[in-house]
């Protein structure tokens, strides 16, 4: 099935970030918005209390679950926005690693940012997500 995102990389930027700089999707493609995932279970109970690397891989499953309700995978994100309630690097990229390696190759522009705090009990990371699909 072709893939409605392109993502697109510049030799005029630093390598260093771990994403594409930019991604395109054809006017005649579905954009699907997904609401901020959160690291919840099924009976609206934080998981992974105090774990951020555990927050950021349930928030993503969560964001996989609504991704497929919607016709789509990760692989048809075109963006992401990572939320991270700490003031502390080092906890805004262990939520970042899980982040990235659940996309793996298809490297989406992304921002991470640390916030102060968000809106479940305990809860240390959110994802939102852009999505982009051709229907058949």
């Amino acid at each position: 099935m072709p893939r409605a995102v392109t993502l697109i990389r510049s030799a005029a930027l630093s390598d260093v970030a771990e994403y594409a700089y930019a991604a395109t999707a054809p006017a005649e493609s579905r954009l699907i918005f997904l609401a901020g995932a959160c690291p919840l279970n099924d009976d609206g109970s934080t998981a992974a209390v105090g774990d951020y690397a555990g927050q950021a891989l349930k928030a993503v499953e969560n964001m996989e679950v609504a991704l497929r309700a919607a016709g789509a995978s990760l692989q048809d994100v075109i963006s992401t926005r990572v939320l991270v309630a700490s003031s502390r690097q080092e906890d805004l990229v262990k939520a970042w690693e899980v982040v990235r390696d659940s996309f793996g190759e298809h490297d989406v522009p992304s921002t991470l940012m640390g916030v102060t705090v968000l809106g479940y009990a305990d809860q240390l990371v959110e994802i939102e997500a852009v999505a982009a699909v051709l229907d058949a």
